[in-house]
């Protein structure tokens, strides 16, 4: 448990390492527990789980650089996600526990059986004799953002968009801000039930920003919450985001606005968890009243979202007016490119959030300003193929 975060943004460390450390131990400590990845647990950063079992193989260990491999192995490993999936729900529905992980753009081939699955859920929970199951708990890493060397190919979020447009009170998506959040979103996870869980998260290093005490507070109270270190009193603006990456660049549009206009007085909050229609998970919804606390009633709302922007875009309209909102995120927009590139192309920068703030407060010079230094981080990363910003 991290009791104190001394100076948030300072410090980075892997979501998808800290996954791996609580996988391991998960699989120490439950004898039932099987972890599914459709070969791709060392790419993810999952490979902490090694330590604890060994991937599942009945055939010779060919190679001495072969990892763990063993008849009796709880790691089960697959390049087909439709049959993980098919063994995992066996496991969940005989009331043993279970998690799988794979790469975002390719967590969506299982649509067609999730949705199945969410049509079992909501009949089983109708039958007197038949016991709760474990949560179906889908780990969604190496995203649309950071495939810096796969490509347009693996880059994907429409998982999230289908499972928030179900009519059901089944799908939460959950999008820890870092690895403390992270830790909190494995433990939510484990003990839910009845209910299909993705949890979206990068597997690189990313900015810690809360402590323990402020991720649960977020699952508790409908899913959002004030980052008051990076917030002012009465803002003019209220600065929202709903992801890893999107939240730094949020936060880091902020801090050039402060430098460039110190007297905008500017609010974040962060999400962490959408289900249908709403903000938070599906036992646990944001009301319209705390919306309009966090959001103030009237304030243009700068939003910048881990996927298809349109999907948080809906979400939001449920709370307040359309005409408040602009949001960001990912348009569909890729290539094999740089990090910030990648944003700079679906309009999700820092630069871009930061030019929506200067247009509205009628701050041409500023928009020209912001616009010259994304052509110039473009440029760059075209000729020496990385990014100007770290």
């Amino acid at each position: 448990m991290i009791e104190r975060v001394e100076v948030p943004g300072s410090e980075f460390y892997s979501s998808a390492r800290k996954i791996g450390e609580l996988l391991s131990q998960q699989l120490r400590e439950d004898p039932r527990f099987y972890f599914f990845s459709p070969d791709e647990t060392t790419s993810n950063r999952f490979d902490a789980v090694f330590e604890a079992s060994s991937r599942a193989w009945g055939d010779l260990v060919r190679e001495d650089w072969d990892l763990p491999e063993s008849p009796d192995g709880r790691i089960i490993e697959m390049l087909s996600e439709n049959v993980l999936f098919s063994v995992m729900m066996g496991h969940l529905i005989n009331g043993e526990q279970a998690m799988m992980g794979s790469y975002e753009a390719f967590l969506p081939i299982v649509t067609a059986q999730l949705l199945q699955q969410m049509k079992f859920i909501k009949q089983a929970k109708g039958v007197a004799w038949r016991e709760s199951m474990p949560a179906v708990n889908l780990l969604s890493t190496s995203t649309c953002w950071r495939q810096d060397h796969n490509g347009f190919t693996h880059q994907s979020p429409a998982l999230i968009s289908q499972l928030l447009a179900v009519p059901s009170e089944l799908a939460n998506c959950i999008f820890p801000v870092d690895d403390v959040a992270a830790e909190e979103a494995f433990q939510f996870m484990l003990e839910s039930r009845d209910v299909v869980n993705l949890t979206t998260f990068n597997k690189n290093e990313l900015p810690r920003y809360i402590d323990s005490h402020h991720a649960k507070f977020q699952f508790d109270n409908g899913g959002a919450s004030i980052y008051e270190f990076a917030s002012d009193a009465e803002p003019d603006f209220v600065l929202t985001a709903c992801g890893d990456i999107v939240t730094r660049e949020t936060l880091e549009a902020m801090r050039i606005i402060r430098e460039d206009m110190p007297e905008v007085k500017m609010r974040f909050v962060g999400i962490n968890t959408l289900s249908y229609r709403s903000i938070g998970t599906t036992d646990n919804k944001l009301t319209r009243e705390k919306f309009m606390e966090l959001f103030t009633p009237n304030k243009p709302i700068l939003a910048n979202f881990h996927g298809y922007p349109e999907t948080l875009e809906n979400i939001l309209e449920n709370y307040t007016e359309r005409k408040r909102l602009r949001v960001h995120g990912f348009n569909e927009e890729g290539s094999t490119t740089t990090p910030f590139e990648m944003l700079r192309r679906n309009a999700a920068s820092r630069y871009d959030l930061a030019s929506d703030i200067a247009k509205v407060l009628g701050q041409d010079n500023l928009v020209t300003k912001y616009q010259k230094l994304l052509q110039e981080n473009h440029e760059h990363a075209v000729q020496y193929g990385e990014d100007m910003i770290v």
